[in-house]
């Protein structure tokens, strides 16, 4: 009895901890920060003016879209484990991305997928989550390879074909070493037991090496499939805010700056929130245009995709049970 209460404090405590951070992050993120507000500012007064503000609205349509997607990815690694519904998927993602939102380089997004399962090797998840993460990766190296491409020819190559001709080959072998580790997972895990620190974490990355060509090529098309809402949110948020250009220079410009970002480290508490504005506004400077555009453009988007979803998600981390019963094995 006494056990049992103990984990409904243990619980309770948990849930407060995870609302109050959540609650304080988007206080920080959105009312402190002088640029931060001053941004917000022209971003709800260019929304006002703009004859496109429907745009806003179609982006923010796409919001169930995009996190829909990464549901339907998660239901299909974690049958692996256990049978999923589509609902339980969708659940285990929005709590993932709460949890996510308040710790570094959203790691909490493991332990929120995890905590959803029922079965007793629960934790093997951990391998299901990070090569769902590895395959989004993969999408978005492939995509922002053409973009950096586009740049390449467009600026450099010119005047410097020799060293345009050496990053395009880098370029190609990039994205063949992320194909076929993709594809040949059981590598990856080979790769972390030869790692004597790393030994201990094989037994949670095991998982790995039993999806197939058919399943990760699935998910594959998945992440592709979310990639692409992705960017054409963030190209109707451009146009909103008044950045113009050809459809194939926002493309191109969009992809090289989800590349830019996934290749930068951070340990942002905050989703990479400023690595993403960095990018986008050196980027499009390229193109001529002007940064306060571009970065209105790029914390709308942050906030469609990030903040109002993990705020919708604290109501999944209210109902969370850590006391379910387990499912045999």
């Amino acid at each position: 009895m006494n056990i049992t209460r103990n984990r409904r404090f243990l619980l309770i405590i948990g849930k407060a901890v995870v609302v109050a951070l959540t609650l304080y992050f988007l206080y920080l993120a959105i009312f402190t920060a002088p640029d931060t507000l001053l941004s917000w500012r022209g971003i709800l007064r260019s929304a006002r003016k703009s004859d496109y503000t429907f745009l806003l609205i179609l982006s923010a349509l796409l919001i169930p879209v995009n996190w829909g997607l990464e549901a339907w990815k998660w239901q299909l690694l974690g049958q692996k484990l256990e049978k999923l519904s589509y609902l339980r998927a969708f659940r285990a993602v929005m709590v993932g991305l709460t949890l996510g939102f308040i710790t570094p380089n959203r790691l909490g997004d493991y332990a929120g997928r995890v905590l959803e399962l029922k079965s007793k090797e629960r934790l093997e998840a951990i391998g299901a989550v990070f090569i769902g993460r590895f395959c989004q990766l993969v999408a978005t190296v492939l995509v922002g390879s053409l973009g950096l491409l586009y740049f390449i020819w467009l600026l450099y190559w010119a005047d410097y074909p020799a060293i345009c001709l050496s990053l395009v080959l880098l370029l190609l072998v990039l994205n063949l070493a992320l194909l076929l580790l993709l594809f040949h997972a059981r590598a990856m895990v080979a790769l972390v037991s030869a790692v004597g620190p790393l030994q201990k974490l094989t037994k949670y990355l095991a998982i790995m090496g039993r999806y197939t060509y058919h399943e990760m090529y699935r998910v594959l098309l998945l992440s592709l499939a979310r990639y692409f809402v992705f960017l054409l949110q963030f190209v109707l948020l451009l146009v909103l805010f008044n950045v113009r250009l050809s459809p194939l220079e926002y493309v191109s410009g969009v992809s090289t700056a989800f590349f830019l970002k996934s290749v930068v480290p951070s340990v942002s508490l905050l989703s990479d929130l400023g690595v993403r504005e960095l990018s986008a506004m050196y980027v499009f400077s390229l193109l001529g245009q002007e940064r306060l555009q571009v970065l209105s453009a790029s914390l709308s988007l942050w906030l469609l995709n990030i903040v109002v979803p993990s705020a919708l998600g604290l109501f999944f981390v209210l109902r969370l049970q850590l006391t379910k019963k387990r499912v045999a094995a």
